[in-house]
């Protein structure tokens, strides 16, 4: 265990993007992510890595697709609206299937409130095309070093733009933390990688040689729906492997609250609170919200007799928990908007209108009170 430090989250993901090997960081300055820059801008030099300031996120993302294609391990970090102007450079990385991680710190539109406004960007791709992003969405300042680290080994294992996905709250949170020493498991060498031609054919990454090109139309087509569908096995594989939940008390809930990040920290203490007045209520977070863990929360569901989802947004992952829940027990929705994080108190007041009878000696059957 390495040594613990009070560290704020957005020097956190960077520091631990350096431990995962990072090299190339291009960001530009926006706020709550600026402090992402800033600590590459000073950190880079001593590890002898790339910070590069460029004059737009779009310029950012496109440095990161260069970079990538040579085999280095490159990051961003942005919020909303450069996360908008980053979207056709993140779909060309997903075509292309180079590997990147990139850091959205998430914020109200107006002002630089937390928010959760971004989950629809993130998990359901921003640009066009058929593709899909693996989203983590750490609930603490530890939790975003492991998931930042993890983000790049999953970044080079699927070749595939990776999410993490935080907001102003836990972006500015500072908290005890270490980076452990952890070897992932190994990864095949970069054989894909443009470093040279010496010797061998060139290699070239681009979507043109994955379809195909070059013959009659049919051809072009077929060769594109081939290529498509080579997209779709590999985010399969994804979901089968890769899909990560925690549960805090929901094993025996009658309740089951859905949140991730920010919002899940309030629930913890709302569910505490609950059990203490004799509801069984229980959380279930989301670690990936791409792939989302459907069939976790459809195992709660088909136990409990409510389901409540509580965002930082007017409903966006609700959609896919009432998809995961199906219509077998009804699911209520609690969000604030504008850069308002929910109290536990209004998630209590939420659990309790679910109406559930309390029962005498609920919080001392359960753990972790």
């Amino acid at each position: 265990m390495g040594e613990r430090r009070l560290m704020m989250c957005n020097e956190v993901v960077a520091e631990a993007a350096i431990v995962a090997g990072c090299r190339f960081f291009a960001g530009y300055p926006i706020s709550p992510a600026t402090e992402v820059l800033e600590y590459m801008a000073r950190r880079m030099r001593q590890v002898g890595g790339t910070c590069m300031l460029p004059e737009s996120e779009i310029s950012a993302i496109n440095m990161l697709i260069g970079a990538s294609a040579t085999g280095a391990r490159v990051m961003s970090a942005t919020s909303g609206p450069g996360w908008d102007l980053m979207q056709e450079g993140v779909r060309e990385m997903a075509f292309l299937q180079l590997p990147c991680v990139i850091v959205d710190v998430s914020r109200a539109p107006i002002g630089i409130g937390p928010s959760q406004g971004d989950y629809f960007q993130c998990t359901k791709g921003g640009g066009h095309g058929d593709y899909r992003l693996i989203v983590l969405a750490p609930a603490t300042v530890q939790e975003s070093a492991d998931l930042t680290r993890k983000a790049f080994w999953l970044a080079d294992r699927y070749r595939t733009p990776v999410v993490v996905l935080t907001d102003a709250a836990l972006g500015h949170a500072s908290e005890p933390v270490s980076f452990p020493e952890r070897l992932e498991p190994a990864l095949p060498p970069k054989s894909w990688a443009v470093t040279g031609a010496a010797g061998r054919r060139p290699n070239r990454v681009n979507t043109e040689d994955k379809a195909g090109l070059g013959g009659d139309s049919r051809e072009i087509w077929g060769g594109f729906e081939a290529f498509i569908r080579e997209l779709r096995r590999k985010y399969d594989e994804i979901e089968a492997h890769e899909t990560e939940v925690d549960s805090f008390l929901a094993e025996d809930a009658r309740i089951v609250v859905v949140a991730f990040g920010t919002s899940a920290r309030v629930t913890r203490t709302a569910v505490r609170e609950a059990r203490k007045r004799g509801i069984a209520a229980g959380l279930i977070r989301p670690i990936t919200l791409w792939p989302f863990p459907s069939a976790a929360i459809a195992e709660m569901a088909q136990r409990a007799e409510a389901v409540l989802t509580v965002e930082m947004n007017t409903g966006q992952m609700v959609e896919d928990v009432e998809r995961a829940v199906g219509g077998r027990t009804p699911v209520r929705f609690l969000g604030r908007q504008g850069g308002v994080v929910p109290s536990p108190d209004e998630v209590l007041a939420a659990i309790e209108a679910a109406g559930l009878p309390v029962r005498e000696g609920v919080h001392g059957a359960a753990q972790g009170l």
